[in-house]
């Protein structure tokens, strides 16, 4: 089968190669992959930015239908539609385990970057990561559940957002239109903060409900947060671009004693004023992948229908159009972008 794999280290050196079709063993399930979303973690693995363990097929979002289960396995059946949370290997016994936190777990793989991932035809994984689907959510958008439930873990179970709040996205990608939703299910007021490089996203922020949706460099933001909250600025602020820039915008517009969550990953260290965290009595929460708790919160809001995934597809393309897919997604022209293998 073929399959887009990180083939070695450093920079770049990622191609669509001919690899073996995985094997169920103890424990496992084989997944014929529907639909895999491209997500800014993959542009990293590309870069050479975040951390992988080559030649490993990459993608970790995903949806499929279950084709095969090992003997031992009850979790799922043949036929089954499902997504899966991407923790392939953990230890199962640490503190952040035992909490349903595998991301922070010592001995994590994920599928897509530790061990093979969701680029190709068929992925092998435990069952025990294996969920299954709501009857009403396709494959393309099931493969979106991954990205909501970092989204889910960040504003609903790691930030405190209430109504009455104002709450401040920054970033408008499919993780800043997914956070956005949740901050409105909350009964926040919602601002959404792109650039004019976003302006398609941000069109399709403000048809999801965005209260106010504001441009840098072209709106003066801080101003038009302070004449939003009596001059506080925003309760809490969740930034979702990983840029530099628009992590020190959060610091600004955040109110003092209000939350930042941060979910956007950099790629590299830059400077920042810490000393306004501090002078502000800011709490900053760093919201690192999903969770336990988070993807049972975001199955549960897809069953109820209460978030909106169609919107965020923009592109669909075939697995040898994988580098067509990364250049969409890097260059923010369309929102998430996924492959079908």
């Amino acid at each position: 089968m073929q399959a887009v794999v990180k083939v070695a280290p450093g920079v770049g050196h990622v191609e669509l190669r001919e690899v073996p079709e995985p094997q169920v063993g103890p424990g496992q399930v084989k997944i014929a992959v529907q639909a895999a979303g491209i997500c800014g973690t993959d542009l990293h693995i590309y870069d050479a930015e975040y951390a992988s363990r080559p030649p490993v097929i990459l993608g970790h979002e995903m949806a499929g239908q279950v084709v095969e289960v090992a003997p031992d396995v009850t979790e799922v059946a043949v036929g089954d539609r499902v997504t899966a949370l991407p923790f392939a290997v953990t230890c199962m016994r640490c503190t952040y385990c035992r909490q349903g936190d595998y991301a922070l777990c010592p001995s994590r793989l994920s599928f897509g970057s530790g061990v093979d991932g969701a680029f190709a035809p068929y992925l092998v994984i435990p069952a025990h990561i294996v969920r299954r689907l709501p009857d009403q959510i396709d494959c393309e958008c099931g493969a979106l559940t991954e990205p909501l439930a970092c989204c889910c873990k960040a504003v609903l179970l790691s930030a405190t957002v209430r109504a009455g709040d104002v709450a401040a996205i920054v970033g408008p990608g499919p993780i800043g239109l997914l956070a956005l939703q949740l901050a409105k299910l909350q009964g926040a007021e919602t601002v959404l903060i792109g650039t004019a490089a976003d302006a398609g996203r941000l069109e399709v922020g403000r048809s999801l409900g965005a209260d106010h949706v504001l441009v840098a460099g072209q709106d003066d933001v801080p101003m038009a947060l302070a004449a939003l909250t009596a001059g506080e600025g925003a309760d809490v602020v969740v930034e979702c671009a990983g840029a530099p820039a628009a992590t020190r915008l959060a610091v600004q517009i955040a109110r003092k004693r209000g939350q930042l969550a941060q979910m956007g990953l950099h790629g590299k260290s830059f400077e920042l004023d810490f000393q306004q965290i501090v002078y502000k009595d800011l709490r900053v929460i760093g919201s690192f992948a999903s969770s336990g708790p988070a993807w049972e919160r975001a199955l549960t809001l897809l069953q109820q229908g209460r978030i909106q995934l169609r919107p965020l597809i923009s592109s669909v393309l075939p697995l040898a159009q994988w580098e067509e897919g990364f250049d969409l997604s890097r260059s923010k022209s369309g929102l998430k972008v996924l492959l079908k293998p």
